[in-house]
């Protein structure tokens, strides 16, 4: 099926080469697959549209053809796969990658030429782990001692990755920068690169022995234990992210997250949506036709609670501020109990007596039996 290439850059076909430029380079930043919410796929699309557009022979090519520009193959016919491939863009093809500006940064993460680095050592890897709280805790919030396995500064070399005493000194390769600069040819054209540098992996500096135990990479096997606040509201497989808990970096690099998943443990009593709870509660039937008090169960502990004359089976009543915590503020969802009126099995003759005086409902006939 054809593209439009016009309609993926959002310009007319009249656009003149400067306003499908600035297009371009709007959705360029845009999607990005770098970026938050970046799309790879969406990415290549926009750019395989302006490798055609910005070209004149090309442009006039693709609107001659139209739908089938992609197919219609023979000199200059536009074929992405074969940009892919390293193909470039035909003979003569010459595009001035520097004319974009700060895009050179943007095209080395999807062609994986690269644009500019930050230099400096790894950073260490995240850790995910799960922990259980009991249904009360996760409403009001609570405090775990969590004992785990991760990687942790090396106890000989103290996460340098020098052997202790070893002479350290500045790397030969990049200068102690931790970067190093190179010419990379690319679809686009030569692009000046700068990456992370093989030598010293972007520390500055070489050890003229690594550690013994450690083998340089400064961090080895080891437990840590951890209390955590889990905040009052958060809701089953919630994650939470504690910063620099991870695993060290190498050679000293900053560490990576903790990624705490929180399990919740189900209450038989209660339900919960989003911040509001949800119970049922039995009534007598003496109670709903006459009204009274009756004792609720809530988080907080047991209430009284005013049960109205006439109350009928099915009713809900709002329980206000007896919800659940919001995770990011200090109010609280509501609690909301249906009665349910509980019609008794047997009746001695008393009790019979007693309800025959009771209303029947139209079109009801009521068997009073023996009295």
């Amino acid at each position: 099926m054809s593209k439009d290439y016009y309609q993926l850059l959002g310009v007319s076909k009249n656009a003149s080469a400067d306003e499908i430029k600035k297009a371009f380079r709007k959705l360029a930043h845009e999607h990005h697959p770098d970026k938050h919410g970046g799309s790879d796929a969406k990415f290549k699309e926009i750019n395989e549209a302006y490798q055609v557009l910005s070209n004149p022979e090309k442009r006039k090519q693709y609107d001659q053809f139209g739908s089938n520009f992609e197919s219609a193959g023979g000199p200059g016919g536009f074929n992405w796969q074969d940009i892919n491939r390293g193909g470039g863009f035909g003979a003569g093809a010459n595009f001035d990658f520097g004319d974009l500006g700060d895009l050179g940064d943007l095209f080395g993460g999807v062609f994986g030429g690269g644009g500019r680095r930050r230099g400096g050592p790894a950073q260490g890897n995240d850790v995910q782990f799960v922990t259980a709280i009991d249904f009360g805790e996760a409403v009001f919030g609570t405090e775990k001692t969590l004992r785990f396995e991760k990687r942790v500064p090396c106890s000989r070399c103290e996460g340098s990755g020098a052997e202790p005493g070893a002479k350290v000194s500045t790397c030969k390769t990049c200068g102690g920068n931790g970067q190093v600069e190179q010419m990379q040819r690319t679809i686009l054209g030569a692009m000046r690169t700068v990456g992370v540098c093989p030598t010293c992996q972007g520390e500055g500096r070489t050890a003229e022995k690594q550690c013994t135990k450690c083998r340089g990479r400064g961090s080895e096997p080891g437990v840590r234990e951890l209390k955590v606040k889990i905040p009052a509201g958060i809701d089953d497989r919630q994650t939470l992210r504690l910063q620099g808990e991870g695993e060290p970096g190498e050679r000293g690099g900053p560490p990576g997250d903790l990624l705490l998943t929180v399990q919740v443990r189900p209450d038989k009593r209660f339900t919960r949506k989003g911040q509001s709870l949800y119970t049922t509660r039995e009534i007598s039937l003496p109670l709903a036709a006459l009204g009274g008090k009756v004792t609720l169960e809530t988080l907080d502990g047991e209430v009284k609670f005013k049960v109205p004359a006439g109350t009928q089976s099915g009713v809900i009543f709002t329980l206000e501020g007896k919800g659940v915590h919001h995770l990011r503020g200090k109010s609280r969802g509501d609690l909301y109990v249906t009665v349910h009126v509980k019609t008794p099995e047997k009746l001695s003759r008393k009790e019979r007596e007693a309800l025959k005086g009771l209303p029947a409902s139209k079109g009801e006939e009521v068997d009073v039996g023996w009295l």
